[in-house]
């Protein structure tokens, strides 16, 4: 696994519950946030990945909530990718308060879709690898 890419992230009040904390469906935009940060910094670009023909899925979320966030909280949300064999890789998050606190850990999986097959192209690093100025992001 590569290590973690991060971004910045102040929690917005309209982000909040009615119980004052982080709505569960924000988790979700912080880390698809951090996976896109990530794609740009690698030098991958949304209509790179449509003009190739593929573009990114999610198959699988889990998230773990360990701690809450409130409204003004400022954190970190890592992302880093996970290569097995085959057409599908894992990207590992953390959502961290600045105190080093865990707030909550996404994982996710995912693939590269062949936009014309509508299947998934067998090997997404090989993909990533080539389309990516710095894949060193990527963990290649």
């Amino acid at each position: 696994m590569s290590e973690p890419f991060s971004v910045p992230v102040t929690v917005r009040g309209y982000e909040t519950d009615v119980q004052g904390h982080l709505n569960q469906s924000v988790y979700l935009n912080y880390a698809e946030h951090a996976r896109w940060s990530l794609l740009r910094a690698a030098g991958v670009s949304q209509s790179e990945l449509i003009g190739s023909g593929v573009g990114p899925v999610a198959l699988e979320t889990t998230i773990r909530y360990k701690r809450e966030l409130l409204a003004g909280d400022e954190v970190e949300v890592t992302c880093a990718f996970a290569w097995g064999e085959g057409k599908t890789f894992r990207i590992e998050q953390t959502v961290r308060k600045t105190d080093g606190t865990v707030a909550a850990e996404i994982t996710a999986v995912g693939g590269l879709l062949d936009l014309e097959a509508r299947k998934l192209v067998p090997d997404p690093r090989e993909c990533f690898r080539k389309l990516a100025s710095d894949p060193g992001l990527f963990g290649l």
